[in-house]
């Protein structure tokens, strides 16, 4: 673990274009070519999509995608990150350019931009580990929450007398605008929502969204159906991005800088994660603080070519892997294809009904909530965990992301030094680190020829999870045995890791045994399942009878063979 927090230090400011490109080949650039085509194709209808559910012109979602996301690959740490606009920010968006208008706009995600790459450049990408995922899950499945309310208007129809910003505010006026309700809308938007669903279970290589789009506008325009489209509220333009100078003053930079803490904050957080996802997909570690870089970069830029926030986009970039992409060449090239698009094709996305644009952002906030995960928070967490979870959540619903990250930070650092209180106060356990008077040290035990030992130091909370995935570097082995004699206290967070470990080693034929593991943390496994998981004869209660667990373990292997 020593090892790779001095790794973590040293990590370059390189952007990984650079260095894959030592070893690029034809090959290669077709299938990134291929994967860059396929992306954009998706990109397409999400990108002005969100741009309708944060308040702005169609067009600016695409300038948003081919701006940032040119720019976000070129120079970015991921070797296959995506970025464009995404529905973390459509609420955050709409709120300014309610209130504070493009300009406020424009201020705000510049100074989020030049705070994203000072983070970079200050070496701040390791410490996104900070926040909890309580509180990310928490925010996410508010933010999504926010979008699925902010959609049922277009979605049914309704036409409403006023223009309500915050989400409280909208669901009163979707209560008085009930009177009208056009049916027409919900058929358009339910075949839509049905394409939706069920397109991607028969037919994975064209994006639903985009067959959604077309059969939507051909029956509104055959059917002359009586159903709002893009173009009757909207002007369209099909012109290129352009610089936009914003009307910059002390005052404004003063007054937007809480929504670009918000923006900064949000966009490291989605952009960082996001490529956690991808390196697993492709088992590459992308540099933290070059993505920082890049993604400020990326924002600065798309401010001032008329585009909005951005950052890494976890589904676009999940579909960019899966269609072969595996060097930022497929994320330019996407971008590349997203400006012609934009240049050429533009003008027919005024015929796209505007239900079908709330049945996307639908599955947008559903594949977003990670419903499974808050289920799981409460099914399993302990309920301080679940506490600072609801908090985020009905924050982020009722006010916005600056309040609900900060209310949550605080609660859950609360509830960690209490934890941590309570520990010491109980256990009060002492490590004794000298081979000469700690009898049970390993380097004084037999250690079975195909098992490794690893001893845990310290609770496993959020902000150590990381540092235990590198648990099992060695997959030759027969038995992983975990040593937890010295972690007094574990989280939801911890138990997780632990779980994610048991996995990779099911994978790898490899058995798992836990050694000495203490009162607390074995409640929490118990109750997350973990124990009857991994099974009881696996947790043995001291290093010696794990050791023989472990050759009883490699006998019976050796007799199967």
């Amino acid at each position: 673990m020593e090892a790779v927090s001095q790794q973590e230090t040293k990590e370059k400011l390189k952007p990984k274009l650079f260095s894959v490109m030592k070893n690029y080949s034809k090959e290669q650039f077709v299938k990134d070519l291929v994967a860059g085509v396929i992306v954009a194709i998706i990109a397409l209808p999400l990108s002005i999509a969100l741009a309708l559910a944060s308040g702005v012109n169609p067009e600016q979602g695409l300038y948003t995608a081919i701006v940032a996301g040119f720019i976000g690959a070129f120079l970015g740490g991921s070797r296959v990150q995506i970025a464009g606009p995404t529905a973390a920010f459509a609420t955050i968006v709409a709120g300014i350019v309610a209130t504070e208008g493009m300009d406020g706009l424009i201020i705000s995600t510049i100074l989020a931009g030049i705070m994203l790459v000072l983070m970079g450049i200050c070496r701040f990408g390791a410490l996104i580990k900070y926040i909890p995922n309580t509180i990310t899950t928490g925010f996410t499945f508010g933010i999504a929450v926010t979008i699925l309310i902010g959609q049922i208007k277009d979605f049914l129809g309704l036409t409403f007398k006023e223009s309500p910003v915050e989400t409280v505010e909208k669901i009163t006026e979707i209560f008085r605008s009930l009177s009208t309700f056009n049916y027409q809308a919900l058929i358009v938007g339910a075949v839509s929502l049905a394409i939706l669903i069920v397109w991607p279970k028969k037919l994975q290589k064209i994006p639903a969204s985009l067959i959604a789009v077309i059969v939507s506008s051909l029956m509104v325009g055959l059917l002359d159906m009586n159903v709002n489209t893009i173009g009757d509220l909207y002007t369209i333009s099909a012109a290129p991005p352009e610089f936009t100078a914003p009307d910059l003053s002390l005052d404004k930079i003063r007054a937007m800088l809480p929504n670009a803490v918000t923006i900064a904050v949000l966009a490291a957080v989605e952009s960082l994660l996001s490529c956690v996802v991808s390196d697993g997909m492709i088992g590459s570690k992308h540099r933290s603080n070059m993505e920082l870089v890049a993604q400020g970069t990326a924002n600065i830029a798309s401010a001032l070519f008329g585009g909005i926030p951005a950052t890494g986009a976890i589904a676009r970039t999940a579909a960019n892997v899966k269609n072969g992409g595996r060097t930022p060449i497929s994320g330019m090239v996407h971008a590349a294809v997203l400006l012609v698009i934009l240049v050429l094709l533009m003008p027919y996305a005024s015929l796209i009904p505007m239900p079908a644009i709330a049945a996307i952002l639908f599955i947008v906030a559903y594949n977003m909530c990670g419903w499974r995960d808050v289920v799981n928070t409460f099914r399993t967490a302990p309920r301080s965990d679940t506490l600072v979870l609801v908090v985020t959540l009905v924050l982020t619903v009722v006010f916005d992301l600056v309040v609900a990250i900060a209310v949550g930070l605080v609660l859950a650092s609360l509830l960690f030094m209490k934890r941590m209180a309570d520990v010491t106060e109980v256990h009060g356990w002492v490590y004794v680190d000298d081979e000469d008077t700690d009898p049970d040290h390993i380097a004084l035990k037999k250690v079975p020829a195909n098992t490794k030992v690893y001893e845990i130091n310290g609770p496993m909370f959020f902000a150590a999870s990381d540092k235990f995935m590198y648990v099992l570097g060695d997959t030759s082995i027969d038995v992983l045995c975990i040593r937890m004699r010295n972690v007094p206290a574990i989280d939801a967070t911890g138990v997780e890791t632990l779980a994610k470990i048991v996995e990779k080693c099911e994978k790898n034929n490899i058995s798992v045994i836990f050694s000495h593991v203490n009162e607390q943390p074995m409640r929490a496994m118990e109750k997350a399942g973990f124990v009857e998981r991994v099974g009881r004869d696996n947790f043995c209660g001291h290093i010696d009878s794990a050791l023989a667990r472990a050759e009883e373990i490699e006998n019976n292997i050796r007799k199967n063979k």
